[in-house]
């Protein structure tokens, strides 16, 4: 036996697959409470932001927000039952592994570890009662939270508008696409005949439950964009545009299925002489994978930019803004933290920005230089993106340690993307704001104050940013 695949065994001994499940979403829950603890160190209400309604007995997000501070849950109610439900899943999590290692680290054959795969499936079992348990316990607000959301995300009526939170949270399922695919297989290697050691056969039809699971966050995504498309008071394609892009993930995906299949088929007709870095290289399929990996990469790409995030980088002609006054927007809580990050550029003689930060934009509300080293690290990351969708890379139990990091590099990317998704949402909205409020100026109708106080209450904002 090789280096590489011992050390391979030894890995999936260590940690299988479903512990590495259990490990990537205690990480991204851990992912999720320091977001909102570090949107507020940053300046950001993310109660506000993510458009929590006060009056909700569970802090649900609604349409509408509204300031003051008895309104809205202060930022550490928000992040402090995260991170408090995190360590109580990492508490067990832990125990369970560690007492899945005491009974099959000083096993003399590494096959040995299918005898206590009871120990995992124990644990799952105990975290799914608990996850959908009504006793008010462990976080039942947070949890009751996570379901309705999922459950807004897949059967929201088409004529209600998309929450802002709902976006943010079903991006960020896209990102455990893979994860998705990893719990079906940790299924079958714990039901019986199943092992830890080695992926489950797939065959029939059962080889395309893995894409398909790998496929829903995204399918998800794009009913989004289409429900926000068919609004009556949508004007823009910018949805469509964004639906495309999730769109393009399914050819990655499915392609990559095909491969392994059509691999699978050859290898089985012509034995071992067809070899996958062969075989890779000269069939269509592969070229057609690669051309499919390589537009989605780059379109996500271009799109975190220029419209996730609102920067100018990559933007043919960026244009000329008027400068939001944000500051007493409910959604920055600059005054309140004093870090002072906020950035704008001088305005000119005509009222427009004079040249901000090359390929940033006028107003920032982070330090300065955590946007290149985002916009570099986001390209870094992006191109393990369709390596993450690509199954037929990872149908095995070889490289598995090399995808778990991947995996978890992808998590990265996606905390890191958040924290400018939501910033960026933050400043759309307040440049609405000023400009519903000129409008009325102009028109001659009275301001309503309690409408368009920044400090008080916000109209309903889509997720392209226009009025709901």
């Amino acid at each position: 036996m090789s280096d590489d695949i011992q050390l391979e065994a030894s890995f999936a001994a260590t940690i299988p697959l479903p512990f590495r499940v259990l490990f990537l979403a205690g990480t991204g829950i851990l992912c999720w409470a320091t977001n909102l603890h570090g949107l507020y160190l940053l300046g950001v209400n993310p109660a506000a932001a993510l458009e929590y309604k006060s009056h909700d007995p569970r802090n649900l997000p609604s349409r509408r927000i509204t300031g003051g501070s008895n309104s809205l849950p202060q930022p550490a109610a928000l992040y402090r039952p995260v991170y408090r439900l995190f360590l109580a899943y990492s508490i067990w999590t832990f125990v369970g592994w560690i007492a899945f290692r005491a009974h099959t680290s000083d096993n003399t054959s590494v096959w040995n570890v299918d005898t206590y795969k009871y120990i995992p499936s124990i644990v799952i079992l105990v975290i799914c009662m608990v996850l959908v348990s009504p006793f008010n316990y462990f976080g039942k607000h947070e949890r009751d939270q996570f379901i309705q959301c999922v459950k807004r995300c897949i059967s929201s009526p088409l004529s209600q508008p998309i929450f802002f939170s709902d976006v943010v949270m079903a991006d960020i399922f896209t990102s455990f696409a893979k994860v998705l695919g990893d719990v079906w297989l940790s299924l079958c290697m714990l039901l019986p005949g199943g092992s830890l050691l080695v992926f489950p056969r797939q065959e029939g039809l059962s080889q395309w439950v893995v894409p398909c699971l790998m496929s829903v966050p995204y399918l998800v995504r794009f009913r989004q964009c289409i429900v926000e498309y068919i609004q009556p008071t949508n004007i823009s394609r910018k949805p469509l545009y964004n639906a495309i892009k999730y769109a393009s993930a399914f050819p990655v995906i499915f392609l990559s299925a095909a491969q392994r299949v059509v691999v699978e088929e050859l290898v089985a007709e012509k034995g071992e002489i067809v070899t996958k870095e062969s075989w890779h290289g000269e069939h269509p399929l592969f070229r057609l994978w690669l051309l499919a990996a390589a537009v989605n990469t780059f379109y996500s790409y271009w799109w975190d930019l220029t419209n996730d995030w609102g920067l100018d980088l990559l933007r043919s002609s960026p244009k000329m803004k008027q400068i939001p006054s944000i500051k007493d927007h409910p959604s920055v809580d600059t005054h309140q933290n004093g870090n002072g990050h906020a950035h704008h550029s001088s305005p000119s003689k005509d009222g427009h920005l004079a040249p901000h930060p090359w390929g940033l934009r006028s107003t920032l509300l982070f330090p300065l230089p955590l946007y290149p080293l985002a916009v570099f690290f986001n390209l870094i990351l992006r191109f393990t993106w369709s390596i993450k969708l690509s199954s037929h890379l990872h149908s095995h139990t070889d490289g598995a340690m090399v995808i778990f990091w991947i995996e978890m590099a992808e998590l990265l990317r996606r905390w890191m993307w958040v924290f400018f998704r939501v910033e960026w949402e933050v400043v759309r909205k307040a440049d609405d704001h000023i400009k519903d409020a000129e409008q009325f100026e102009l028109s001659g109708i009275p301001l309503d104050e309690d409408e368009f106080n920044l400090g008080n209450e916000s109209m309903p904002v889509k997720e392209d940013g226009e009025l709901a």
